[in-house]
Parts: structure tokens; sequence; C-alpha cells
């Protein structure tokens, strides 16, 4: 028979500390009778307990509240500069970082370029930096980083097992970083983050079952399951984009990027195609005429289109599966340009220049005169199709994205599906109205398909809310001496 373990007087007081840290937290500030409400506690015990935090620097008093007879009532609330973390987005072309204080709040933002570092821990080390000076933070008061990158994240060791256009974050790279960070360094899959941060502020709020779909550059996977992470045994759950689609080849080399069934159904070609097939221009053309007169040749820029490809605002990277990964293990890693390997049935595509901008123009092709920008992105695609009331190109591209959900549905039957990302942000409701539609006709589950509601970066704000998760931990459970 087990041992039962009473619960000792300080235990108790520990867990009346973290209940009124948190209640303080989500339900604003609150009046020592308030908070004996909440908690059950007599008037006597709130008191003592509030005391207790206020030693701590953890709350303090923050207002009144107006009452009938006798003084108004103290309003207690917790000190924001009780703690701070960091968290990170890690893109090939830019590293953003946000510094929030313990109630949540992200008080500075910023974006470095890693090549002025040039590998990892110099990296994370000049944004933190940064960003904390920006914030007037010193480093030293910082309780939690956490770190959202593409790539496969081992759930056993937290390491980094491969990155395809990371290549230097690999296995090891987490000791280096809680070498000068401090053992509170975690580093998560981004989309991860994103269905994370969808589940504290966006449309999963309360929900315990439900998957981000990140539609793209590659199509990602984020599941929630019993309001926790599912990130597989190696951290492979979520990569879709090689999940096998009727029609579609399958891979003959699981290293080549961009090669996954549903990576070509749904992928930057696929979306540029099919966008040309219904007569969405691909090119942005630009007035170009020395007397500053506009110039458009749309059929051109369509052949362009056809002839090229497009290249989105993040780079091309492989399938991004593998817990809603971007990478592909073994494929080369990209730099400031790269090569799309060439899909049967599907145009070839160049080399084209990786930004977060659209590049400023491109050569005159033959028989035109007026230069133009870069293809559009598929976000831009789809967004200028949501515009312009192209049903057509939505209906067909809804179709293809529901084979995607629609396995997912069979397996997990979540009940609802957050779509994200740049085409599915780009799509809105639009897309995902259409979604819902189609998956309700190919499968017995019908899922409430729905668009995102996080407010700016989703991975920065998930990597925020996990490095908070951790940080409460610590200072809500250090509130009684041993």
């Amino acid at each position: 028979m087990p041992r039962r373990h009473p619960g000792t007087p300080r235990l108790l007081r520990q867990l009346n500390d973290r209940a009124a840290l948190e209640l303080l937290l989500s339900k604003g500030p609150l009046t020592r009778a308030e908070l004996g409400e909440y908690t059950g506690l007599s008037k006597v015990t709130s008191g003592q307990l509030l005391a207790r935090l206020e030693d701590r620097g953890l709350v303090a008093v923050s207002g009144e509240r107006p009452g009938g007879r006798g003084p108004n009532a103290a309003l207690y609330a917790v000190v924001p500069s009780s703690a701070y973390v960091v968290g990170l987005e890690v893109l090939p072309e830019s590293v953003t970082a946000g510094v929030a204080d313990i109630t949540g709040e992200i008080i500075a933002e910023v974006t470095v370029d890693p090549e002025e570092s040039g590998e990892p821990v110099k990296t994370v080390h000049n944004a933190v930096r940064r960003v904390c000076d920006s914030a007037n933070v010193s480093l030293s008061r910082l309780r939690a980083l956490v770190i959202g990158t593409r790539g496969v994240v081992d759930p056993r060791t937290g390491d980094v097992r491969f990155s395809f256009d990371l290549p230097s974050w690999h296995a090891g790279v987490l000791d280096d970083l809680r070498a000068t960070f401090g053992s509170s360094v975690m580093i998560e899959n981004d989309v991860n983050l994103a269905a994370l941060a969808e589940h504290a502020y966006g449309v999963a709020r309360g929900v315990d079952d439900f998957v981000l779909v990140w539609a793209g550059i590659g199509q990602g996977l984020g599941v929630m399951l019993g309001s926790r992470l599912h990130r597989g045994f190696t951290g492979g759950a979520g990569e879709i984009g090689w999940l096998p689609v009727p029609g579609e080849p399958l891979p003959i080399d699981v290293n080549e990027p961009q090669s996954g069934s549903f990576q070509r159904l749904v992928g930057t070609a696929a979306v540029t195609e099919l966008a040309t097939t219904h007569g969405l221009p691909t090119i942005q053309d630009v007035p170009a005429t020395q007397d500053g007169s506009a110039t458009q040749d749309m059929s051109a820029a369509q052949d362009m289109s056809a002839a090229q490809g497009v290249s989105d605002s993040q780079g091309v990277s492989a399938a991004h599966g593998l817990a809603a990964s971007h990478d592909v293990p073994g494929a080369p890693a990209l730099s400031g340009s790269h090569d799309v390997p060439e899909v049967p049935g599907l145009p070839a595509v160049p080399p084209l220049a990786v930004s977060h901008e659209v590049p400023d123009e491109v050569p005159d092709l033959p028989g035109t005169h007026p230069p133009r920008r870069a293809a559009q992105s598929s976000a831009e695609l789809v967004s200028a199709a949501v515009a312009a009331g192209q049903e057509d190109f939505l209906d067909e591209l809804a179709r293809r994205l529901a084979i995607g959900v629609a396995a997912v549905t069979v397996v997990l039957d979540p009940g609802l599906v957050v779509l994200s990302g740049d085409v599915g942000r780009a799509g809105g409701r639009a897309l995902a109205g259409r979604i819902e539609k189609a998956v309700a006709e190919i499968c017995p589950s019908r899922p409430r398909v729905t668009v995102t509601e996080v407010k700016g970066n989703p991975v920065l704000r998930g990597a925020v809310t996990a490095a908070l998760e951790q940080a409460r931990e610590e200072v809500f459970s250090s509130t009684v001496d041993t």
C-alpha cells in the first residue's frame, strides 16, 4: 500500500500562495475579501497570505475599491517587475526577441540579423542583450528563456535534433546556450509555440483538444491534447507536409525538400500554378516609365510566373512538419539564395533571393519594358484572391487543404481546427469556412475550422508564454521559507 503524505502547513501555504497569485493574474486586482471568496480562505488567512506576498515583493496595493460604509478596500495586484522572461523566434534571415514581465506583457521587442554574430549562442546573446537594453531590464533579472525555431526538437533531451535551413542549430546547441544563460533555456518547435499561443490567447482558449494547421511555404501541425502539446516520440508529430495524397507521387527521397505529397499539393509552387490557372497576376507590376505613367502587362507577368515559380517571404524550406517543423533531414543548408528542386508536373524554379522584403526589381523579360517586382508570395496571392472575390481559386485551395485536415481529423477527432501561418492568415475566414465545408464532405467527423486570433507574431507570443510558465512555476513556488 503506497504511503500517503499529509499536507503540512508549509505545503498548504505554498498551494494557497500559488492559487492567489494565479487569481490575481487572471482576474485582475482583487481585494482581500474578493480573494477570500475565490479561494475559500477566511479574511484572516487571506490577509496573512497577502502580507507574506507583499514581503516577497510579489504583490502590492494598486488602488482602492469603493464600497458602501467604511473605508474603501485596498486592491492588490501582482508586481509586474517581480520577474522577467524572454522569448525568441529564430529564422534563417532574422532573430526576433521579446521581453515580458511576469504578467505576460511584452514591453520590448527587437529584431537582429543572425549574420552579425554567425553562430547560435552569440546570435541569441546579441538579441537578448539588445531587447533587455531596450526594456531597461538587466540580464540577471531574467527567469526563463524560450527559443522557437524551425526544426526537430527531441522531446527527451530538449535539444535540436535537426534543422534544415538552420544548419548551425544542431545537437549540442542547448548545452552551449545553457552554459551562457542558465538551465532555464528551452528550445521548442515554432509551430508548437504557435499552438501554445493559440491556447493561451487565441480562439482555442479553454479548449482542451485542438490542432493548429500552419499553411505557408511548408505545411505543419501543432497538436494540443488534454491542454498539453503532443510532440511525438521523436518530436515528429505534425509532419503533414509528407502526408501521402491520392493523385500525388510519393517522395522517392525523403531528404529532398518540397517532395512530400501534401507539400506538392499546397506548397508555394502549387499555389502559384493554381493562381496562374485562375488568372491571378503572380508578378507585381511596377510603373517605371520615364514620365511616371503606370504601365502594366499582366499576361507577361503570368508568363514570367509560370516560367520561374515563386519565392516566399521567408525562403523555401522543407515540409513544415516534424511537430510542425519546416525542416527535412539531410537537405542542404540555405543561405541568401536557394535552389528549389524540380517537382514532377510542376515548372522548374530557378534560384531566387530569400528576403522578408520584396526585391526591388527583376530584369526585363524579352519583349517587355517596365521593370517588375519578383513573383508574389503564396500568402500575397491568397490575400489578393480574397480581396478580388476569386471564388474558384479559393474553393480549389480549400479542397486541397481539406485533404490534410481530414486526414488529421479521422485520427485525432480534435473538434477544433485553427488555421494559421502566412497563407492561413491571408485566407482568413473566407478560406477557413471553405475548408470546414470541404472537410465535412469527405470526413465523417465535422470539426469547426476557424482562423487564428493571436495578434502579432504567434511564434514569439508562444515562446513568451512557455517562458512565463517556467518563471511562474519557479517564482510562485518559492514564497514560503524552508
